[in-house]
Formats: C-alpha cells, sequence, structure tokens
C-alpha cells in the first residue's frame, strides 16, 4: 500500500512538471470566423444587419460569460469618452466638447435586438460601449460555438477615426461599426470600454456584405470576391460588368487572418490601384482635386517602395492586397488598409501612409496589444517610419532617430511622464500617452540596437516576425527574441526603460595623467544603468573604443561595422555609481573623449558626455 501511494505521488507530481511545461510552452488565442450582412442607408446613415459568429474556445477555461465590444455608443453626450475628452488635462483638439454637442440624428450607435448562443437565447446588456452576454450554457476548453446576432446601428458624425462626413468631406470612414467579440488571453477578458485609444482583438476570418447605394465606391480590409459584378474599377480588364438591377449594389468581402474590419465609402472616389511585382495590389481610393491629384498620384510610388523595403528588411507583406483610403480625421491603421486624411503636402502624405503601413506589420500581424502596450506597436511603428522614410523619400545626413529622442528628453522635462506599462486609457495626459508610447517607444527599440549590436538587432527583428507572426507577442517576449538573438540577458532593460521612468545620465568626470598612462573616470548620475561605448580621438586623428557592458547583461555585443576598433573591454557593475580605466597612451597624445558618439545612448544630458584636452589640462 505505502509503495502505491509513493508511486501515485511521483506519477503526481511528475505529472505537475508537464502540466507546467506545457502550460508555458503552449501560447494559446482564440479563434474568430464572422458572416456579416449589411445593408447601409445612406439616407439616414443608418444600418442594420446579421452576423453569425463561429466563436473556438482554445483558452484550458469554461466561459459562462462573453463581452462584445459596441465602439459605436462613445459618440453620445455624457459617455465615458465624452467626459474624459472635456475633463483631461490637455484634451485632443479633434475631439474636445465635439462629442457632447452632438445632435441625435449626430450620434453613434450601434444595439443587439437578438442573440443566441447554439440557438439558444442569452441574457445581455448595453453597458454603453460594452455588452454583458450571460450564455446559456458554457463554453468548454477546445469547444467552437456558434453565436447568432440581429443588431443595428447609425454613424456619427465624425469625431474621432470613424464616422461620417468627415472635414475632407469623405462620407464614410467606417471603422470599428460592428458588435466585436472582446479579446480573452492569459490576462482574461479585454473588455474595455472605448475612450478613444487603441484596439484589441482576436484573430480570424472575417466575411462581409455591404448592400449599399449603387454610386458608392468601397475600399478596406479584405478580398472583393465579386469585383466583375461590381465594377468600380475593381474588375478585372477585358470583362463587362453587367449594369446594376436596382439602386443598390451588394459588396462582398472576405478577409483572412485578421483581427478588425473596415471599409470606407464614397460617390466620388477614385480607385486607382497597381500589382507589385512578388508583392501585393496597392489599391487607393480618394477624391481628386486640386488638393489631392499631384499628391496622391505621387504617393503610390512611394506606397510600393515601402511596402517593398519593409518586407525585404523586417518581413514579407503576407496579404495580397493593401488599401490606402482617403477618410477618417488623420492616420489609422487597419488590417491590409489604413484611413488617412488626404489634404497634405507631399512629405505628410507620404509620411502618414508609411506610418499607417508599417502598422501592418507590428499591429496587423505580429498583433501587439495596443491597448495594455501601446508602446510596443506605436513605439517599433515610429521607430520604423523613420528608418522607411529615410530609406524611400529623403536620406537624413544626421541620426534618423533624433527627432524622437529630443521629443523624449522633452517628455522627461515636463515632468509628466509614466510608466509605459501604464494602460493606454489611463494616462493622465494625452501628451504624456503621446511622447511615451510614440517617440519613448522609438527610443526603446533605437538603443537595442545600440545595446546588442546592429549586426544582431537587424536578425532579432527578422526572428521577432517568422516566430511571432499573428500570435500576439507582448513586450517580455520581444526582449527574450532579443535575448536568444545576442546571447545577452536584457530584462533589466525592460524593467528600467519601460516598468519606470529612471532616466539615463552618464558623463566624463575627470581625465589626468598617470605616469605615461591616462585615467579616465566616468560617473552615472542618472538611476538607469546602461553599457558604454567610449570614443577616444588622438591629436593625430587616430580612434579607439572602449566597451564597457553592464555585469548583468552576462556578455557583450560584438563590435560593430563603422566603429573605431575596439579596444578594451571591461564590465561594469550597475551598483557602482563611477568608473576608472586606464588608456596605454600618455594624456598629451588625446584630443577628445567621448560616451556614445554614435548618440544612440538616451542620454538626458549630453553636456558631459564629450571632454576635450585643453592646454590647461595638458599643463597640469
Amino acid at each position: 500500500m505505502r509503495n502505491k501511494f509513493k508511486l501515485t505521488v511521483c506519477a503526481l507530481v511528475l505529472w505537475g512538471f508537464v502540466s507546467i511545461g506545457n502550460a508555458q510552452n503552449d501560447r494559446w488565442q482564440q479563434k474568430v470566423k464572422y458572416d456579416m450582412d449589411v445593408i447601409m442607408d445612406v439616407q439616414k446613415n443608418q444600418y442594420h444587419g446579421t452576423q453569425k459568429l463561429h466563436y473556438t474556445n482554445n483558452s484550458p477555461d469554461t466561459l459562462d460569460r462573453v463581452f462584445y465590444h459596441l465602439y459605436y455608443n462613445a459618440f453620445q453626450p455624457n459617455s465615458m469618452m465624452d467626459v474624459r475628452s472635456r475633463t483631461i488635462a490637455d484634451p485632443d483638439r479633434r475631439v474636445g466638447n465635439r462629442i457632447f454637442n452632438l445632435s441625435p440624428e449626430e450620434i453613434g450607435y450601434l444595439k443587439i435586438n437578438s442573440l443566441t448562443l447554439n440557438g439558444k437565447g442569452t441574457q445581455f446588456v448595453h453597458e454603453e460601449t460594452i455588452l454583458e452576454v450571460d450564455l446559456p450554457e458554457p463554453i468548454l476548453p477546445g469547444q467552437t460555438v456558434v453565436f447568432d446576432m440581429e443588431f443595428e446601428g447609425q454613424v456619427p458624425l465624425q469625431v474621432r477615426r470613424a464616422g461620417r462626413d468627415n472635414a475632407e468631406g469623405i462620407r464614410y470612414s467606417m471603422s470599428q461599426w460592428y458588435p466585436k467579440m472582446a479579446a480573452y488571453d492569459v490576462r482574461g477578458w479585454h473588455a474595455n470600454p472605448y475612450i478613444g485609444r487603441e484596439f484589441y482583438g482576436n484573430f480570424g476570418d472575417f466575411d462581409v456584405k455591404i448592400k449599399i447605394d449603387k454610386n458608392y465606391t468601397l475600399g478596406g480590409t479584405g478580398y472583393l470576391q465579386n469585383a466583375n459584378e461590381i465594377g468600380h474599377g475593381y474588375e478585372d480588364e477585358g470583362v463587362t460588368v453587367p449594369a446594376p438591377t436596382g439602386n443598390t449594389l451588394t459588396w462582398h468581402f472576405f478577409a483572412p487572418n485578421v483581427h478588425d474590419f473596415m471599409w470606407a465609402a464614397d460617390p466620388n472616389y477614385t480607385h486607382e490601384k497597381i500589382q507589385m511585382e512578388n508583392g501585393p495590389i496597392v489599391h487607393f481610393l480618394y477624391v481628386k482635386s486640386d488638393k489631392t491629384e499631384e499628391n496622391w498620384s505621387k504617393l503610390k510610388g512611394y506606397t510600393v517602395d515601402a511596402i517593398q523595403f519593409m518586407s525585404d528588411n523586417f518581413g514579407k507583406y503576407p496579404y495580397g492586397q493593401f488599401s490606402v483610403v482617403q477618410g477618417g480625421d488623420g492616420g489609422m491603421e487597419y488590417p491590409m488598409a489604413t484611413l488617412i486624411t488626404g489634404h497634405r503636402n507631399l512629405r505628410s502624405l507620404v509620411g502618414v501612409t508609411v506610418h499607417e503601413l508599417i502598422h501592418m506589420w507590428y499591429y496587423g500581424v505580429l498583433g501587439f496589444n495596443e491597448s495594455s502596450e501601446p508602446w510596443l506597436d506605436e513605439g517599433f511603428t515610429t521607430w520604423g517610419t523613420n528608418v522607411v522614410m529615410d530609406a524611400v523619400f529623403e536620406k537624413d545626413p544626421n541620426f534618423i532617430q533624433e527627432g524622437n529622442y529630443r521629443s523624449y528628453f522633452r517628455l522627461v522635462e515636463s515632468g509628466f511622464e509614466e510608466p509605459l506599462t501604464t494602460h493606454g486609457d489611463h494616462y493622465n495626459r494625452n501628451s504624456a500617452y503621446g511622447a511615451g508610447t510614440y517617440t519613448k517607444g522609438a527610443v526603446f527599440v533605437e538603443q537595442l540596437a545600440y545595446i546588442i549590436g546592429k549586426e544582431n538587432f537587424d536578425k532579432a527583428m527578422l526572428r521577432l516576425w517568422n516566430d511571432w507572426q499573428f500570435k500576439h507577442p507582448n513586450g517580455n517576449d520581444v526582449i527574450r527574441i532579443m535575448e536568444k538573438t545576442s546571447g545577452l540577458e536584457l530584462d533589466w532593460y525592460l524593467d528600467y526603460f519601460i516598468a519606470s521612468t529612471k532616466t539615463i545620465d552618464y558623463g566624463i568626470k575627470n581625465i589626468e595623467a598617470e605616469g605615461e598612462k591616462t585615467k579616465i573616470t566616468l560617473e552615472r548620475l542618472g538611476q538607469m544603468p546602461m553599457p558604454m561605448d567610449v570614443v577616444v580621438t588622438y591629436q593625430d586623428g587616430s580612434q579607439e573604443m572602449i566597451y564597457l557592458p553592464l555585469v548583468i547583461m552576462r556578455g557583450g555585443k560584438p563590435a560593430e561595422a563603422g566603429m573605431p576598433e575596439r579596444t578594451h573591454t571591461e564590465k561594469w557593475a550597475w551598483t557602482d555609481y563611477s568608473k576608472e580605466f586606464l588608456l596605454a597612451r600618455p594624456i598629451s597624445d588625446i584630443k577628445t573623449v567621448e560616451i556614445d558618439p554614435s548618440m544612440r545612448l538616451a542620454d538626458i544630458n549630453r553636456e558631459n558626455n564629450k571632454f576635450e584636452v585643453g592646454v590647461e589640462l595638458l599643463k597640469k
């Protein structure tokens, strides 16, 4: 009996270890398949439709409730989005009190009229932008169920991203327009109320039919399935398009393996397209005028070049189409498409298109959680915007990320900085959110190249794409990719730069002769430790690099191309606030000593980073 008991315990312990291992290695995610039929009334700006959702519970949990996002309900007076927009210390000028002043015909709404699970009725409550649903029966792990829904909506007057009749006259920017199942992952439900920030959703397939006035041209996410029936520039060359038999057309789109679906519509859209060689068809939909014609014509070539550059350097674009659509209130990314305002000068037009295009990689395919970790999505995209613009639009002779560094430094000086672990909706100020997630996020990316070396960084970026596409990686997953590629330990970097507001500040404290050698003393003035590249320039013009990696890195980066020869490497413990090292040459040979002349180190006070050896010092 005792032996049997011992065997049972051992088996349970072994099973426990195996289970833990499996739990650590198995990154599940829920799967969705939407089938939607929608009828749009362009006179009333209202629509109604049906939705059949096949929902697969790949989690290990039994679900007895689910939640849907009803984003358009935010566009009503006294909604959470309205109150937040009017009470935050620095309101978004695009919103302000505009929601509060919407009339009943101008507000947005999204209402659920019926909802069943596998044919059985559910109990549900509209809690502003969230539908709370109690299920008649639980959804078991591994089970696929079917939700059937009838819904209706009203398109709000354009205020933020979505809506009708924007400032440039575009009729419909239909983003966040349908009831969308909230994401459920290892952290549980992400049923966040919509107050105007970003999004997070399940990957899946969308089959969408939209019936609308025949004069409207549509574009956005997905592949048009009935192009030869529709026309409007989508038909194949040489194919006769039958005349519509009524006042409406039904547009049928299919989008595989995406986590959202956007469409836009206007009766005056010009539709142009380019078939890339070894790439997608790129669609351009805009209203042609003296404010758009010349620049949108030039935009086409730049967009193709940008897609090619991203595919070559950061992972091949995986879809067969990408749409650049005039609409919205600025620039906003959606799978396979972007909404951008079109009355811009050429640089602005190309810049916003490139930015939203790069989101196709870090928002669209990698699927970063834009709400909980907006710095990942916006940081990588903002960093990438500068890289791509430098490659395809105009070369910058200076450090191309310098603008992002300056913006981050201003944020530090403002005193309003918050840790980048702050949920996107909960920043105290819009300015802190913007400068933090966009520009400090971009600095985070550029400093990774400084820490692990440019060659390792380039390899890691491709590895991130190959290992994590369509899987929703988080910040720790990104760091692990960088660690695996470089062989370094980098958790400290995430803890300091993302989870805190501690800053980097190093300086050259002293340079003095020590016989025929020279002693250099560095000091750490900031609270965040970093590895040091110190470049010594001699009177004869030659240079050498002194490399001081942190002990907690458990190694160092390889020598980087284009940098001075590395002559000395010595580890620096983060607990030490000063560090001395000796040069083998006399002080009279030295012209300057400089910390990180590449400017990639986000040192908040660069004035003490360079030391020039003057006549007075040589006399000592």
